[in-house]
């Protein structure tokens, strides 16, 4: 058992990453789709955060992504 902590620390190095940029404004938009821009981390056109990729993330994207691009 003492190899869970050991193995965990090392998928938490390893984790995927997806860099996203804001690319169109909140304004006029949902509160659902600001709110998600948000959660991103994302709050004005043309700045970029890099998350942890994982299905959440991924559906957020999905959300607004007439509003963001993925950088890779």
């Amino acid at each position: 058992m003492a190899k869970a902590p050991a193995q965990t620390a090392a998928k938490a190095s390893e984790a995927k990453t997806v860099t996203v940029r804001q690319t169109g404004s909140p304004l006029r938009r949902k509160d659902d789709q600001r709110a998600t821009l948000q959660g991103l981390g994302l709050n004005k056109i043309g700045r970029e955060r890099t998350l942890e990729d994982t299905p959440s993330i991924r559906g957020m994207i999905a959300k607004v992504a007439h509003m963001v691009e993925v950088v890779d």
